[in-house]
């Protein structure tokens, strides 16, 4: 059988790691041209495949697609796109498959998280229903270390390890200045609908009453008397209180503290500002003065803090996505799968597309105390290997240098896309 060619893309939020598994996929495919010939890269993600909007990574060489490795965001363009189910709107999936069979294309990898792993089972199941064979592998992919199955998500263990650091650090310089200065101070994470991002800032406690102090999370539905208590008692006893806080924080009713009534491509509400939100509270019922951060893209673009456990694993997954290609597997995304936690082992499984799509994993209740307001050491035993190691990237001129793209686009051979 003749070689045929591949399609990469990335999707929705990027990560620092997210480039490592591009390097993975790439190379693994290098080095099986007998049945992968050229892997071109989305423009934009699946908008790439749509518009027909290619990059011919055959042009990049192998040093630059090893260089992914170390360089942070999404090298090829992501993009935050949902396409609509089967019956919706099949002619964006009749139309991803035309550009495929144009430039030959037989695999898929598709790069991200839930809402991805989605998209490629449904262009798995149209290419079979269409008579056009294409084999299509979902890449792990999440900041949120919410997608199931797999023991963690690629881009979370920096997420982590980033939010752990800044934790620690930012603590440190509130309690040198709590005696005339700001006596809370309130960090805020990603994390919609699950709370690991902000649960890994308990990684940086070393010693009682070490920060965080308190932790706030969307699996706990916020009780404020509580929580103001809490931090009252934290400040009376060791003078100041520091607060991580996840954007996903819901009311007792279920709504969003800092929903802002708006509605991303995903159809996900639109969030931020739950620091303010939280920090108001503060002032208002306790009078305390304050300072609050909003992490936002800074953290999920850290990758000169990475995680060495990470970064293998991103690399690792994108490798074993071409490799179960090859082996004949079709609709499936690579896992991670923990053998033990110390010391840490894993190797790399597979799961169903339909298993992961459109699904999250929250944090289990044996993580968080029964207070709600901060994590059990079972929660700190599963955290602390995922952000084991460094894995720096080069440095020139005392900043990180990272990956440049020739970029080179192949000549489109379809007519345009009306969306």
């Amino acid at each position: 059988m003749p070689a045929r060619n591949a399609f990469y893309a990335q999707s929705g939020g990027v990560t620092a790691v997210i480039n490592a598994s591009a390097a993975g996929v790439i190379e693994a495919a290098r080095e099986h041209p007998e049945a992968i010939g050229t892997v071109y890269a989305g423009v934009n993600g699946i908008l790439g495949a749509l518009h027909e909007q290619l990059i011919d990574t055959a042009h990049e060489s192998a040093q630059t697609i090893a260089a992914l490795r170390y360089t942070p965001a999404g090298a090829f363009g992501s993009a935050r796109y949902k396409l609509k189910g089967l019956e919706e709107n099949r002619a964006e999936y009749e139309r991803l498959i035309e550009v495929f069979r144009a430039h030959d294309i037989g695999y898929f990898f598709y790069n991200g998280g839930g809402d991805s792993q989605d998209t490629a089972q449904k262009v798995s199941q149209l290419g079979e229903a269409m008579g056009y064979p294409i084999t299509c592998i979902g890449v792990p992919k999440t900041v949120d270390n919410d997608l199931p199955v797999t023991d963690t998500c690629p881009g979370f263990g920096s997420v982590a390890k980033y939010i752990a650091v800044a934790t620690r650090e930012a603590g440190l310089d509130v309690a040198s200045m709590a005696e005339t200065s700001t006596r809370v101070f309130i960090l805020e994470t990603m994390g919609r609908h699950a709370g690991w991002i902000a649960a890994a800032s308990a990684l940086a406690q070393d010693r009682e009453d070490a920060p965080p102090h308190v932790i706030l999370l969307p699996e706990v539905a916020l009780d404020e008397q509580r929580f103001l208590d809490r931090v009252q008692a934290c400040v009376e006893r060791i003078g100041y209180c520091v607060v991580v806080v996840s954007e996903g924080l819901r009311t007792a009713d279920g709504q969003f503290v800092a929903d802002q009534g708006t509605r991303d491509a995903f159809g996900h509400a639109q969030l931020g500002g739950v620091a303010p939100a939280v920090a108001s509270m503060v002032r208002d019922r306790l009078g305390y003065k304050y300072h609050y951060a909003i992490a936002d893209y800074l953290q999920r673009a850290a990758r000169h803090i990475a995680s060495a456990t990470d970064v293998e694993q991103a690399h690792a997954l994108g490798r074993a996505a071409v490799e179960l290609a090859l082996a004949g597997h079709n609709a499936v995304m690579p896992t991670v799968v923990r053998e033990s936690g110390s010391p840490y082992r894993w190797h790399v499984g597979q799961v169903p597309l339909e298993a992961v799509a459109n699904r999250e994993a929250k944090m289990p209740a044996s993580y968080i105390d029964a207070e709600g307001l901060f994590v059990t050491e079972a929660a700190l035993r599963y955290l602390r290997p995922l952000i084991a190691g460094e894995d720096y990237p080069p440095y020139r001129d005392g900043l990180p240098e990272y990956a440049r793209l020739r970029g080179e686009r192949v000549a489109p051979r379809c007519p345009p896309f009306r969306d």
